[in-house]
């Protein structure tokens, strides 16, 4: 699946009339993208960040690739998720508030990248209400809402109980076709299901000289905690020691891994006392985890089985992945009816607090807060025909809105200033490839959050944050990467310049909104 140079002609022509420009150079080939979005993954959930969760697939990805240890989403899953697509601020792209509307103001990674000649193929989550097929993917399976049963998101099959719903409606696709409700097999897990489309497309389209975009966004391990038995028993009874061993190890694990360094400390618990729970108690909260950890367990196998198709492919050295959580664990617990044990398809069950203290380790606050906790999510990046392997990146402040200036640069496209005749916003991210040769990349504008109670600022490493307040907190990053002292009265000098940076970018994309 590799784009030959003699090839390159053709697609320019074609991509110009779209409206966008492939970039001929020296190289011959482009690589494959592969693109995997994991869903309310917390910072220290994986092996290589940390956690005693078996992940011995990203972990592999990690010792031949890179670890970025500041890279920010937006602490909610469909705004991350349409920066992702679209290299676009949610408040610009009209996905700061709501799921429930068009992509405005820009393409997608699909539209790009299709336009350029690659073969474009997305299997999982997209949380909007568009089709990925009207915006740039050839191939889509998946669901288009947000969260749903990971067993039976349809009506109730033979011989089971009813499945847990939030709602019983959400949205599926194949391709173009619309199932509401959709009613599967009862083989069916969704994070199997997500790998099984990207595993025939891979071999459908092997024959191809093109390189092809795969984005393979997981449902894992988002709420319902629901897995499969002989997974979870991998983890039954690793949680009876308690929140406090478990969040005190991962965090000497990060310690000895080099992910963090002694400025950071471990920021003060937020869970419950587990000496104070009785015994039935501590055996509920020990079996969330232990499905929580199967949910990661699993995706982790599944990633597995696209890096064994690619390395039969011989796809796998010129194939960059790109792999990352599009906000920190979540603290949510939604009151849904069901019955049954934890982790079957009638029970719908969540994480929790407590839990979510430890999968965000060593940060502070969750999903939906604009702490580090929220917004600060564990990337790897892996490409042998490019990267030198186990290196971490722990001096660039990346965003989700530089993920599509970094592919762009890589496919060797220029992103238009209008696509069908209409015009759209430049990139608002930068592209960080640069750091893939080890070179050192600088942030070069401010990055801004604004998700519901939360906003918050970064310039360099001072950072001003807040929630449902009018207070400011400041934090320098450098000196206190965890936010535990709050230095908006020694300097409100600071404070005062990055509230005015937030106003203004405010006031911007306001009259973004009010123009459309």
């Amino acid at each position: 699946m590799k784009l030959q140079f003699k090839v390159i002609f053709f697609l320019s022509v074609f991509a110009v009339s779209c409206g966008l420009e492939s970039q001929t150079n020296t190289t011959d080939e482009r690589p494959n993208i592969l693109l995997i979005l994991a869903d309310d993954l917390g910072w220290s959930d994986i092996g290589c960040y940390g956690s005693e969760i078996a992940t011995p697939n990203l972990d592999k990805l990690a010792q031949d690739g890179l670890r970025f240890t500041q890279f920010y989403n937006t602490s909610k899953c469909f705004p991350s998720r349409a920066i992702l697509l679209t290299g676009l601020y949610a408040q610009q792209n009209g996905f700061h508030r709501t799921h429930t509307n068009p992509i405005s103001n820009g393409i997608t990674i699909g539209e790009a990248l299709k336009s350029a000649g690659y073969r474009t193929l997305w299997s999982g989550k997209h949380h909007g209400i568009e089709s990925p097929i009207d915006k740039g993917f050839d191939r889509y399976f998946g669901l288009r809402d947000g969260a749903s049963n990971h067993f039976n998101p349809g009506h109730q099959r033979e011989g089971e109980l009813p499945p847990a719903q939030k709602r019983p409606d959400r949205v599926w696709l194949i391709d173009s076709v619309t199932h509401q409700p959709y009613t599967p097999s009862k083989d069916f897990y969704t994070t199997d299901e997500f790998t099984k489309y990207a595993l025939n497309w891979l071999e459908e389209y092997k024959n191809e000289k093109n390189p092809f975009l795969l984005y393979l966004a997981y449902t894992a391990p988002h709420d319902p905690l629901m897995a499969w038995p002989e997974d979870i028993e991998k983890y039954k009874g690793k949680y009876m020691e308690g929140y406090e061993a478990i969040r005190k190890r991962r965090f000497a694990k990060q310690q000895k891994l080099g992910l963090i360094s002694q400025k950071h400390q471990l920021s003060e618990p937020a869970y419950e006392d587990w000496s104070a729970m009785t015994k039935e108690q501590q055996e509920e909260e020990d079996l969330k985890m232990a499905v929580y950890a199967a949910m990661i367990d699993r995706m982790d196998q599944n990633i597995g089985k696209i890096i064994q198709k690619l390395t039969d492919l011989n796809e796998l050295d010129n194939t960059l992945i790109i792999f990352i959580s599009d906000n920190g664990g979540s603290a949510e617990v939604p009151n849904v009816p069901g019955e049954g044990e934890i982790g079957t398809l009638s029970r719908w069950s969540s994480l929790g607090k407590s839990w979510a203290n430890v999968s965000n380790t060593p940060y502070r606050e969750y999903k939906n807060y604009s702490y580090e906790g929220g917004i600060n999510s564990p990337m790897i990046v892996h490409w042998p025909n490019k990267i030198q392997g186990g290196k971490i990146v722990n001096n660039y402040a990346g965003h989700f809105l530089d993920i599509m200036p970094t592919l762009l640069d890589i496919a060797d496209v220029t992103y238009p200033s209008s696509f069908n005749s209409q015009s759209i916003l430049p990139l608002a991210g930068q592209s960080f490839f640069k750091a893939f040769d080890g070179v050192d990349v600088a942030r070069e504008k401010p990055l801004f959050w604004h998700w519901r109670n939360g906003k918050a600022v970064r310039k360099g490493n001072w950072k001003i944050v807040l929630h449902g307040s009018d207070k400011w907190d400041l934090y320098n990053l450098k000196d206190d990467p965890t936010e535990m002292k709050d230095l908006s009265t020694q300097h409100p000098e600071i404070v005062e310049e990055l509230a005015n940076l937030y106003q203004n970018w405010e006031n911007e994309n306001a009259q973004i909104v009010a123009g459309q």
